[in-house]
């Protein structure tokens, strides 16, 4: 049984891994000092530790369906609270918003009439916070094969929850202080690679060895 698997890996842990790094997990008990906050989709495909080789501690990780930030104000966002807790208790120096392949939300989205049925309450947290991608997508790439526009809704639903996070009052304090940082990016399953939005060039680039930050549309707006 599955369980058993994961009741023997706890073991495996504790035995093992836990052992050797004792020192690691007594200072961790003693706080948590995370420098990004990580916010990606609760797909089992992606594990935010393994692709970005982080230690426990590294990460302050925010996990949903389709990796979404509802705009600031909407009713009971435990994401905005984590985002708020982020920020404003531990200092959060940089905030990744990590879509990726083959995603499960995003193709239910283009398709979002058969899921009222089946399922209710996804129905309703895509209708709610991810219209805006499914109405930019199906007005501008309908006419485009569905591989391709399950990537571009992969892509523009990135790009939407920075949006959206710009909404939030601290996220915007702190971006105009310079204090913060947004980076876009989408995970590729099935290369291992990541991609980043380069706002330059106006797409995703693959993410080597340089950020590709979202720049903050309101720097340079205010002169004395």
């Amino acid at each position: 049984m599955p369980i058993k698997r994961i009741i023997a890996g706890l073991n495996e842990f504790h035995d093992n891994y836990f052992i050797t790094h004792r020192e690691l997990f007594e200072n961790l008990s003693q706080g948590q000092n995370p420098e990004v906050l990580f916010i990606t989709c609760s797909d089992s495909r992606i594990d935010p530790f393994l692709i970005t080789q982080s230690q426990p501690g590294d990460l302050f990780v925010i996990r949903n369906v389709g990796n979404i930030i509802p705009p600031y104000g909407s009713p009971n966002s435990a994401e905005a609270a984590g985002i708020e807790y982020a920020i404003q208790a531990l200092n959060i120096d940089d905030i990744v918003i990590c879509g990726h392949s083959h995603c499960g939300a995003m193709r239910g989205l283009l398709q979002i009439g058969s899921l009222a049925q089946q399922m209710p309450l996804v129905y309703d947290w895509l209708r709610h916070y991810a219209e805006p991608t499914r109405r930019l997508v199906m007005d501008n790439y309908k006419d485009y094969p569905p591989d391709k526009l399950l990537k571009i809704a992969i892509e523009q639903n990135v790009l939407t929850q920075i949006e959206n996070l710009e909404t939030h009052p601290i996220i915007r304090s702190r971006l105009h202080s310079g204090q913060l940082t947004l980076h876009a990016w989408i995970y590729e399953i099935e290369s291992g690679e990541v991609f980043a939005y380069d706002a330059e060039a106006g797409q995703f680039k693959i993410l080597e060895n340089r950020p590709f930050p979202v720049p903050n549309p309101l720097i340079g707006v205010y002169s004395e």
